[in-house]
């Protein structure tokens, strides 16, 4: 993850700023990029400070107004894909990403697992012997 520049280094910067170095000047005496010593200067005439604001946070999930109907929906048909979910919400007028769908179902412990009668195909070591190995002819 980033991490925010020094308070020392963004002071220097709005201080040469202040004494008359244009954006670009300060920026390349510093070796900073020029947005960031614009931002630092209207931040300083806009709190009087210097200091980043906090970094990341909590993000509101996006689909939960939409919670009651995703979980009726798959509770009426579980096969449903996310594509397909994702579908619906369009035409339902709601904006998500195939990673905010994830991450919704994931949150409600809810997966798309196969049926437990579609057994996936394990190794010849694990499965009981059945009568049709007996059955095989011996070569000659």
């Amino acid at each position: 993850m980033s991490r925010a520049y020094s308070i020392d280094l963004r002071e220097r910067v709005v201080a040469a700023m202040a004494s008359g170095a244009s954006a670009r000047a300060a920026a390349a005496q510093f070796g900073v990029s020029v947005a960031s010593a614009v931002r630092w200067s209207q931040r300083q005439r806009r709190t009087g400070g210097v200091a980043p604001g906090r970094l990341g946070g909590h993000r509101k999930p996006v689909l939960l107004p939409e919670r009651e109907w995703l979980l009726a929906r798959i509770a009426a048909e579980p096969d449903l894909t996310l594509r397909a979910l994702l579908g619906e919400l369009r035409d339902r007028g709601v904006k998500a990403s195939y990673g905010a769908l994830w991450l919704f179902l994931d949150r409600e412990r809810l997966s798309f697992k196969k049926k437990p009668v579609r057994q996936r195909a394990g190794s010849s070591g694990r499965r009981p012997p059945t009568d049709a190995v007996a059955q095989i002819p011996e070569p000659a």
